[in-house]
């Protein structure tokens, strides 16, 4: 969050690729509203994105990014590819946005289904373009941030390695006896300090009486001998995540979970090997259910058994206020380049229970993972007694 992390040449390439986008869709102008956009085709990385910014991207011409005046200097330092239109807080949002527009002219793209666009925004910007059409593009920019460039990827790769010394972190911590809070404490110093920057949202920490929670992290008590505490993290360079997640044993592990344990991880691997150019995630989702149906858990299901990641801005890592999963009924086509968080979740089963996830690289021959920790179950012996 202190510099631009792309090449002239890679915004280049994406402002290029979006721009014949719309001349394809007969548009003359986009207003891109998501701060995953906005990153995107400009390398705006901060924490300002909390107030609406706009991204005007004419298909000829420059581009003009209009958010609050306060701004200035952080956008003049990392954005060289557009012009900064600053409005004071006395101004609404919308009302700067529609004093540029006006001097537009065309149809209009425009991006309305994102956190940064609002319905007062909405209704101005109908009123200032009326009689001109405009097509609500939501998602378009998203299609194309799907597929990772070299560059993305090396960001990809150094947020893994983060990862892996986060979830070491928790592994170290857990065996010295650390509870909640210091065990959370760890884990963020170790994504932070080799050059990582605050994720999009978690670390997610949970002991075992929490385990049905999914949004939910570290409270203030001690993990205790014969249970399990669920990890789920992920380091981010340069707002580019790869998340991993664990369920470690505290003591030895259960036998009924150490079953599910190689069936969960045989279902991880033949995802990966499935994650192919061409494949359709709704094929990858029925082969990871399939190994849960050949011992007996055909009951069991999940919504979808991996979604892809990338860029995140808080409040997650997603991409966005969306999920892209692959789920039972997703006819979406696997890519080269796409990268997704996969999670072989088998917790709540009734015959055992076992969970890891890693980022998966899509390549030419598979998938590939990027993090380097053990899928065997961790089994910590604690090397201290915990605190009173």
């Amino acid at each position: 969050m202190f510099a631009n992390p792309f090449s002239r040449q890679e915004l280049d390439r994406r402002v290029a690729g979006f721009r014949q986008l719309l001349v394809r869709k007969q548009l003359d102008f986009a207003v891109l509203s998501a701060p995953e956009n906005v990153f995107y085709l400009t390398g705006l990385d901060h924490w300002g994105y909390f107030a609406p910014h706009f991204l005007i991207v004419p298909v000829e011409g420059e581009m003009v990014l209009v958010t609050r005046a306060m701004e200035r200097v952080t956008i003049e330092t990392f954005v060289r590819n557009a012009r900064f239109s600053g409005h004071g807080d006395e101004t609404s949002p919308a009302a700067a946005l529609v004093a540029e527009i006006r001097t537009l002219s065309g149809r209009a793209g425009v991006e309305m289904n994102t956190a940064g666009f609002s319905y007062p925004t909405g209704r101005a910007l109908a009123e200032a373009l009326a009689p001109r059409e405009m097509t609500d593009i939501s998602g378009w920019l998203d299609w194309m941030r799907q597929v990772k460039s070299p560059e993305e990827q090396v960001l990809m790769r150094a947020a893994s390695r983060l990862s892996d010394r986060g979830m070491q972190a928790a592994i170290d911590a857990l065996g010295n006896g650390a509870g909640e809070s210091g065990t959370a404490a760890e884990v963020m110093a170790a994504l932070i300090r080799d050059g990582g920057s605050p994720p999009g949202f978690g670390p997610f920490i949970r002991p075992e009486h929490r385990l049905g929670e999914e949004h939910t992290t570290w409270g203030e008590g001690d993990y205790l001998e014969g249970s399990r505490v669920f990890i789920e993290l992920s380091g981010c360079v340069a707002r580019y995540h790869a998340p991993q997640g664990r369920l470690i044993q505290m003591g030895r592990i259960r036998d009924e979970d150490a079953r599910m344990a190689e069936t969960c991880r045989t279902a991880f691997d033949a995802v990966c090997e499935a994650l192919k150019p061409g494949a359709v995630a709704r094929d990858v989702y029925a082969l990871w259910q399939g190994h849960l149906d050949e011992i007996g858990c055909a009951h069991y299901r999940r919504h979808h058994c991996g979604y892809m990641v990338g860029i995140g801005f808080p409040p997650s890592w997603t991409g966005g206020n969306g999920v892209t999963g692959l789920r039972h009924d997703s006819g979406m086509e696997i890519r080269e380049g796409m990268a997704f968080h996969i999670l072989s979740w088998m917790m709540g089963t009734g015959r055992g229970d076992f969970f890891l996830s890693n980022t998966v690289l899509v390549g030419k021959a598979g998938g590939e993972v990027l993090s380097q920790t053990t899928n065997a179950p961790i089994e910590i012996e604690r090397a201290m007694a915990l605190s009173a």
